[in-house]
């Protein structure tokens, strides 16, 4: 066994991996400075997704980052510090970190201010603060918890145990498994912000990346630290409100209260401490929505905090006399795309407050950054694909713009002599028009903003059908499908109605309710949104203009097809975040993107460069590899597919398919309900009566934590372990480095002992690591070969009674 105290490498032995490095001589080194169990959190991500000839499969194991963490106060949430990267022990520390440029990366990725790279015997440090990486130094060096906060106290400005900092340290209310690293991030940065004395804060999180779980959980955290009086939370659509009124109810409760006026005159949320409101409700360009606001919102300040849910979006209207009524109020804004004002030449005067001539876009929606200061923490699409908690697209692009031009011919503009010939359509009045009676020239918009052809609309909806048959065994597919005017949507949702009849007419397929249909404003497309996305027998295709372009969560949606022409990138990546989030129900991990407008071109370089577009036409993608027969455990069975892992559970009454990441977040909520704390946690564990109500409790919830130990590949931990990173972010541990870890941590206990007393605790130690926390408590414990060999019953009876022995030693087998 190696000396966990030495910091040399042992050159009798093979070289280390970085698994037995971390367990071996990381670990321990660690454990000598300070750094227990519960000061290290293993951050795993979902998985990446890769799409190999049209067919999406997940990786099977995500990254997994090693966090350190101080907790200020026994019942209180961990705060991140630092980064931790593992190297194998004949590895140079600096391996792979790509030095300041890596380094700098994994400090805003995680929002730690320090990041450590290691093989066990040297280390180096960047720190964010001074953007400095230290020299190699000795493992003996390693800061250790007190130091490290000290650093991050005064870097940051504040103390963790004064009030400012008191928001921090609010445990999550279902545990740690209902959140994920980036949004513990941002949570942190925000309250950070705040801390140090800002009143201004902006947050740039991609589309599906949860943005309301963190506006609730900052809310929750603010309120229950005593610094949140009342809060508003604002956005700019009915369906992002009733979203926000759900999660946020499920937190708060009645405390949460949409804004509207009652029958009686009285503002429905009056008694409530977060007020949701859409930006329509509380519309200065309405001046009955500005008596209502004043009559019932009279006092300056009336709120502490007031969330602004896209806010590169109208942000900054009239309606804005809100933020201006509310000076002091902590003002957070959220977008997956932070708007900046670019100005032309004539737009500045020597009065910086000045803009000038601006278009009508730029007066409405002013810079976020100018507002807000930069974000204090962003997670990208890019970002989100990688982890595995967003849908990767695969993009096909098309040219029907040039009608069949060879490339020399292609112009960017359509002369009236190309239209002779044409059926063409006034698209705002609907009315024929003569050739005659068109323009001159007509740029790309125009062709479908202004006037509308039908033979362009036909080929345009042939192609577009004719990709679903290429991609999907039926057209049934759900589909977004932009268009350029109420008219365009209303022509192209009729030419694939045809198109669909046709072919159920050709295969004997009994037609659908609702194949493709308008969806915009004009005919109340909100309620439609509804059919879109829980409709699994009707309205497929969705035509809509501006509708559907933001904001709206539809996981189902498979396919977007740009059919009209896009020139801003925040609207074009708005559209595009319709299709980026993960349907479990409908295993969706990818998303196709059918673009006839050249509306792709918008994507980043960065981007581009990982997702090629892909030319037009080709098959479906293989079939995929068969599915692993399911594996049942304590009646859940566990499914392993290319798709992911999933288990069958019990949701609302019914029996369904959850992902692994759900079922921990489920598995953590019962587990915190019953047992608050670790320290509470151990308490129960060691004690086999309460661990088994313990753990019978999340049975009978219909979430048996063993399903979740075998689904994740944990059955070489104990599940105290698998249990303790799910709840409390405890560092999960191998059962074999559990029993390793005993032996360094208790080390001046088992020195005051004989020998052979010694050798005997040891040998009950090393019982875990072969059958976890019952072979502690089998009475036959003492016959063991091992047992008995290093002394047995009778080596133990100078400590006292046996039993009370191997109680003390169980004890300290969990002890952090």
């Amino acid at each position: 066994m190696p000396d966990p105290d030495s910091c040399q490498p042992d050159l009798s032995r093979p070289s280390y991996g970085e698994a037995d490095t971390r367990a071996k001589l990381i670990d321990p080194a660690l454990y000598s400075l300070g750094w227990s169990e519960e000061h290290i959190r293993r951050e795993e991500t979902a998985g990446g997704i890769e799409i190999v000839e049209g067919v999406a499969r997940r990786q099977s194991r995500g990254r997994v980052d090693y966090t350190l963490r101080v907790r200020v106060t026994t019942p209180s949430q961990p705060v991140a510090l630092a980064y931790v990267e593992a190297k194998a022990e004949n590895k140079p520390p600096t391996e792979g970190l790509q030095q300041v440029k890596g380094y700098a990366a994994a400090s805003k990725r995680l929002n730690v201010p320090f990041v450590f790279s290691t093989n066990g015997h040297l280390f180096v440090e960047y720190d964010a603060f001074t953007g400095q990486t230290s020299p190699a130094r000795s493992i003996t060096q390693f800061p250790s918890p007190e130091e490290l906060r000290r650093r991050y106290e005064r870097g940051k400005g504040f103390a963790l145990d004064s009030d400012a900092a008191r928001p921090l340290l609010v445990p999550y209310p279902g545990g740690e498994a209902t959140r994920r690293y980036y949004q513990d991030a941002a949570i942190r940065a925000t309250l950070e912000a705040v801390a140090r004395g800002r009143n201004r804060v902006l947050l740039s999180l991609a589309t599906g990346a949860g943005k309301t779980f963190i506006a609730v959980n900052l809310l929750k955290r603010l309120t229950d630290a005593g610094h949140m009086r009342r809060a508003l939370f604002i956005c700019d659509r009915d369906e992002l409100r009733t979203q926000a009124l759900g999660a946020f109810g499920n937190i708060f409760g009645s405390d949460a209260a949409e804004v509207f006026q009652l029958p009686d005159g009285k503002n429905n949320a009056r008694n409530a401490k977060i007020h949701i409101a859409t930006y329509q409700t509380l519309d200065a360009g309405s001046e009955e929505a500005r008596n209502f606001y004043y009559k019932h919102y009279l006092e300056r300040n009336t709120f502490s905090h007031i969330i602004i849910d896209e806010c590169h979006r109208s942000a900054w209207g009239e309606w804005k006399f809100i933020l201006e009524q509310n000076p002091d109020a902590i003002q957070i804004g959220l977008t997956a795309t932070p708007r900046q004002l670019i100005l032309g030449k004539q737009t500045r005067s020597s009065k910086p407050e000045y803009l000038g001539p601006v278009d009508v876009d730029e007066r409405r929606i002013r810079d976020n950054f100018d507002y807000f200061g930069e974000p204090v923490y962003e997670y990208t699409l890019a970002q989100g694909i990688e982890d595995g908690y967003l849908a990767p697209p695969e993009i096909f692009t098309f040219d029907l713009f040039h009608d069949g031009k060879p490339e020399p011919e292609r112009t960017e503009t359509v002369k009236r002599d190309d239209l002779e010939g044409k059926k063409l359509t006034d698209s705002v009045t609907g009315q024929p028009l003569s050739t005659a009676q068109v323009k001159e020239e007509y740029n790309q918009t125009e062709l479908d903003e202004r006037l509308l052809m039908k033979e362009r609309v036909e080929e345009m909806s042939r192609s577009l059908f004719g990709q679903f048959l290429a991609h999907g065994s039926t057209p049934e597919q759900k589909t977004i499908a932009f268009c350029a005017s109420d008219r365009h949507a209303d022509a192209i949702a009729t030419a694939l109605n045809g198109l669909y009849q046709d072919w159920c007419a050709a295969h004997g397929h009994e037609p659908k309710a609702f194949y493709a249909f308008k969806c915009t404003a004009k005919v109340s497309g909100s309620d439609l949104v509804k059919d879109l996305r829980g409709s699994a027998s009707s309205h497929f295709i969705a035509c809509t203009v501006e509708l559907l372009s933001t904001g709206v969560d539809v996981p189902c949606v498979r396919n977007l097809a740009f059919l009209q022409y896009v020139r801003s990138p925040i609207v074009f990546y708005q559209m595009l975040g319709r299709g980026t989030r993960i349907d479990p129900d409908t295993e969706k991990l990818m998303f196709r993107v059918y673009d006839y407008t050249d509306a792709t071109s918008l994507l980043g370089q960065d981007f581009k460069t990982k997702y090629k577009p892909t030319g037009p036409g080709g098959g479906p993608g293989p079939t995929p590899p068969p599915t692993v027969p399911p594996v049942l455990v304590e009646g859940v069975q566990i499914l392993i597919a290319p798709t992911g892992r999933w288990l069958t559970a019990m949701l609302d009454g019914r029996h369904c398919r959850i992902t692994v990441e759900k079922y921990r977040e489920r598995v953590a909520e019962r587990l915190v309900a019953s047992a608050s704390t670790l320290d509470e946690f151990r308490h129960v564990w060691v004690q086999p009566p309460e661990r088994r109500d313990l753990i019978n409790d999340i049975v009978l919830a219909g979430f048996p934590p063993r399903a979740l130990q075998v689904a994740e590949e944990a059955e070489d931990c104990d599940l105290y372990d698998v249990l303790g990173e799910v709840g409390y972010g405890l560092n999960r541990l191998t059962k074999a480095n559990r029993a390793f870890a005993f032996t360094y941590k208790h080390r001046p206990w088992l020195q005051a002992m004989p020998t052979d007393t010694a050798a005997t605790v040891r040998a009950i130690a090393s019982q875990f690591s072969r059958g976890g926390t019952e072979s502690l408590e089998t009475p036959h414990i003492f016959q063991t070969p091992e047992v008995r060999k290093a002394g047995g019953l009778e080596a133990l009876a100078v400590l006292g009674d046996p039993a009370f022995v191997l109680m003390d030693t169980k004890e300290r087998l969990f002890a952090a």
